[in-house]
């Protein structure tokens, strides 16, 4: 056996395998083993002579969220840095946390890493050499494989890396877009969109947007919807929504309106030529009726009563149905014109059935009156979720629903107080089943509900501020993505961690551009600039309260 100072005048090895860099000499060693994580020493001096590498990937060894890999057997373990701290007083030695990602096998002639997979098979002993990773080594890492995918942008820190995401594993198991306000987080959404449109011309996507952000970003491959032009059919909620929409009790009196609701809504149903050629017809069934066929049925039921004191609730739903007909602001849905039977039609608009080029609709609710945006949300999620539920013996045409600022209508503690928390909750736990799938895009996770955002399989993660907004993702994400994790809010904009199904092993993402006419409208206003333009301040007022008192019209 050699003596202790065998290894004194070694020399670091900088040929390397096949004329590598000096990435090819050892940077530390394995001090302590864990199932899911261990514990390495770095050497200060070994990791210094790297800084100035020519490979990206090798001058960032031993830093926070680098990979670096260890010799086991024929194969190459690859590991993430989580945390770093000095280990000895003299300042030699650096001692990292680490994450293992998974392994590839060694070439015998050259050594390098190839045939990635996820997850270890054996783990290396105490005093298993460590060594910095290198370009090559990440592009087998991260190569996509044959299963369809798109590209979103580079993988950091390489240039040239694409970075890959599963889109047949993401979408099945739902998604997450999460990110507090400016990181561009619209823009990368609309990038995501825009490659799962190139992929599948022929999908079915319904985005739900709430501020009017997303019709300039599709105007040449999507189909828009406003209030100017959505028509969807009052008769098309169910009683949960009816209820929503026409009662204006609460208490027990709520319970007494909804029964006699549901007594005159069966019936108004009962009087249409579709009601009456189905034998056992039910409150949900969603069938064509008159809205001047329900107020004179709740009048009629009204002169039934003996006392006057008993005509309250009848008075109350009849006086609340005849100011929504009345007000035009809800004439998108309660209009008259929409007593026909457009059912398949506004189902094959909204899905995009057949696609004829724009796979994807955008619904913009923004001009939609706020006390009802949640019911019009409500029915557009239920029509996706029943039509899948529905035409399980049908060819499947699976649907991807993406809804916009997710945490107001999935609020934390709240899903179950309302019916498009209850649908979309419904959505995230079964749709998978029927081929529905769930994007969630929120500035807010900590807001939105714990079980929903659980369910979400792959999660994009992009800069978040706010402490328990952090905490929430780290706790919906798997384990080997906690030393990501720790980056989130050093992050750059534009820049994501991307981990779950949808990717091989958790990576950190720098998103492509967007072309100018591809990019919602989300921009912020540049206050010196705007506050510089003086003049025609009167015509701005005398328009925009014009538009104000029309509400819109």
């Amino acid at each position: 056996m050699p003596g202790p100072g065998a290894f004194l005048r070694a020399a670091p090895l900088t040929g390397g395998f096949a004329g590598t860099s000096a990435a090819a000499a050892p940077v530390g060693v394995v001090f302590a083993i864990a199932g899911s994580s261990s514990r390495i020493l770095l050497d200060r001096a070994a990791i210094a002579v790297l800084h100035d590498d020519s490979d990206p990937v090798v001058a960032a060894a031993g830093q926070v969220g680098s990979q670096i890999k260890m010799r086991v057997g024929a194969t190459w373990l690859v590991a993430n840095i989580r945390s770093l701290k000095l280990e000895d007083a003299a300042g030699t030695c650096v001692a990292a946390e680490i994450d293992y990602l998974g392994e590839g096998d060694e070439e015998q002639l050259t050594g390098k890493l190839y045939r990635f997979r996820r997850g270890v098979t054996r783990y290396p002993m105490p005093g298993c050499e460590v060594f910095p990773i290198t370009t090559a080594d990440l592009q087998q890492v991260y190569a996509a494989d044959d299963r369809a995918n798109i590209t979103i942008g580079t993988v950091y820190p390489t240039a040239d890396i694409p970075a890959a995401l599963y889109v047949d594993a993401m979408l099945g198991k739902h998604f997450a877009l999460v990110g507090s306000t400016g990181t561009g987080k619209s823009t990368s959404a609309a990038l995501i969109l825009h490659r799962i449109c190139e992929l599948a011309p022929q999908g079915h996507i319904v985005m739900i947007d709430p501020h009017g952000e997303y019709a300039a970003a599709f105007k040449s491959n999507g189909a828009i919807y406003d209030v100017s032009n959505l028509q969807m059919p009052y008769w098309l909620m169910n009683f949960e929504e009816h209820c929503e929409v026409f009662l204006t009790s609460s208490g027990s009196a709520r319970q007494f309106d909804a029964d006699i609701l549901a007594k005159c809504l069966l019936a108004a149903k009962a009087k249409s030529r579709l009601g009456q050629e189905i034998a056992k017809l039910t409150v949900d069934a969603p069938i064509p009726y008159m809205l001047s066929d329900l107020t004179t049925i709740i009048s009629a039921e009204m002169g039934k009563m003996d006392r006057a004191g008993d005509t309250a609730p009848y008075l109350r739903l009849k006086s609340k149905i005849d100011e929504i007909k009345a007000d035009p602001r809800y004439g998108f849905m309660f209009s008259g014109m929409l007593v026909a039977d457009t059912m398949a039609s506004f189902l094959a608009r909204i899905f995009r059935l057949p696609g004829d080029g724009k796979p994807i609709s955008i619904i913009d609710v923004s001009g939609v009156p706020s006390d009802i945006t949640s019911v019009v949300v409500a029915v557009l999620a239920r029509m996706t979720f029943d039509f899948a539920i529905w035409s399980r013996n049908e060819p499947q045409r699976p649907i991807l629903l993406v809804c916009e600022e997710a945490h107001r209508y999935i609020p934390a503690g709240q899903e179950a107080n309302s019916s498009v928390g209850r649908i979309l909750g419904r959505i995230a736990k079964e749709g998978r089943k029927y081929g529905v799938s769930l994007g969630l895009i929120t500035q807010r996770p900590s807001d939105l509900a714990e079980g929903v955002l659980s369910q979400c399989g792959t999660i994009i993660a992009m800069r978040l501020n706010n402490d328990r907004d952090q905490a929430f993702v780290r706790a919906a994400m798997p384990e080997g993505a906690r030393g990501f994790l720790d980056s989130i809010p050093a992050l750059r904009n534009r820049e994501c961690i991307i981990c779950g199904e949808g990717v091989t092993i958790p990576i950190r993402v720098s998103f492509d551009g967007l072309e100018e006419e591809k990019r919602p409208a989300s921009g912020d206003p540049l206050f010196s600039e705007l506050w510089r333009d003086v003049g025609g301040e009167d015509q701005i007022i005398g328009r925009t309260i014009q538009r104000w008192r029309a509400q819109g019209k």
